[in-house]
């Protein structure tokens, strides 16, 4: 993790003019601009073609690719891209956001607030099954990027307030907390909290401990259990009991 190398890239995406220009005015990729200058800062490097698939950074790394969401639409360019050479994935979190709203009708922008919500390892679940079956590929590394960002929503959602169903504006990134690999099925035993190491647990007990909701941790036990991290020793009622594996 490099932080000032990070601020750079902030502000060779942002800069200060166009942060003089309005908020809406950058666009929903400019997170997706500051971690592809942040991973790799030159710009020939930048947007290559392999074969009918355009790679976001090819180096001597490998291949990396920024994916905000969908990773469904990565499968095709993960089965070319991993028959020639190494593969990260970096996946961007809020670990800290705040937020602001923009008034459809008038244009006001609020004053920022931090949002309670603070994001972890466990939001990426979702979209890590929907590559599952590519994890345990030796050529294939994550990236979970833990990030403080601020996100502007437009107040065009279906509540009295606008809030709920509302549309992003824009997310811009203004630190990096951390950065996290997965670089082998080993390194996905950081899912498992380690109070739950030595135990039988099910997937309440993991929600529970890792402070997350259920589904993300019934999402996350159907990958360690593909991956071998945990393995399934029974049933609770109607709940699979798991262990890790040693």
């Amino acid at each position: 993790m490099d932080s000032e190398a990070f601020k750079a890239a902030c502000d060779a995406v942002i800069g200060k003019e166009r942060r003089r220009s309005g908020i809406g005015t950058l666009g929903e990729k400019t997170l997706h601009a500051v971690l592809k200058d942040y991973f790799e800062p030159n710009k020939e490097n930048q947007e290559v073609r392999i074969g009918s698939f355009v790679a976001d950074i090819v180096s001597e790394r490998g291949v990396t690719e920024i994916q905000t969401r969908q990773f469904n639409k990565l499968l095709k360019k993960l089965e070319c891209f991993l028959d020639y050479c190494n593969v990260t994935v970096v996946y961007p979190i809020p670990r800290v956001k705040y937020l602001s709203w923009i008034d459809m009708d008038t244009g006001e922008v609020t004053s920022r607030r931090r949002s309670p919500k603070k994001g972890s390892i466990y939001d990426a679940a979702a979209e890590l099954y929907k590559i599952k079956y590519t994890l345990d590929n030796p050529r294939l590394d994550i990236c979970l990027c833990m990030l403080e960002i601020e996100e502007t929503r437009y107040l065009n959602g279906w509540s009295a307030d606008g809030k709920k169903g509302s549309t992003r504006c824009d997310r811009v990134p203004t630190a990096l907390v951390e950065e996290i690999y997965l670089r082998c099925p080993a390194d996905y035993g950081i899912f498992v909290p380690q109070e739950l190491n030595d135990k039988e647990f099910t997937s309440r007990e993991l929600a529970k401990a890792a402070h997350t909701r259920l589904r993300p941790a019934q999402t996350m036990l159907n990958l360690l259990t593909y991956l071998g991290v945990v393995e399934r020793v029974g049933k609770r009622s109607n709940l699979i009991v798991y262990r890790v594996r040693n």
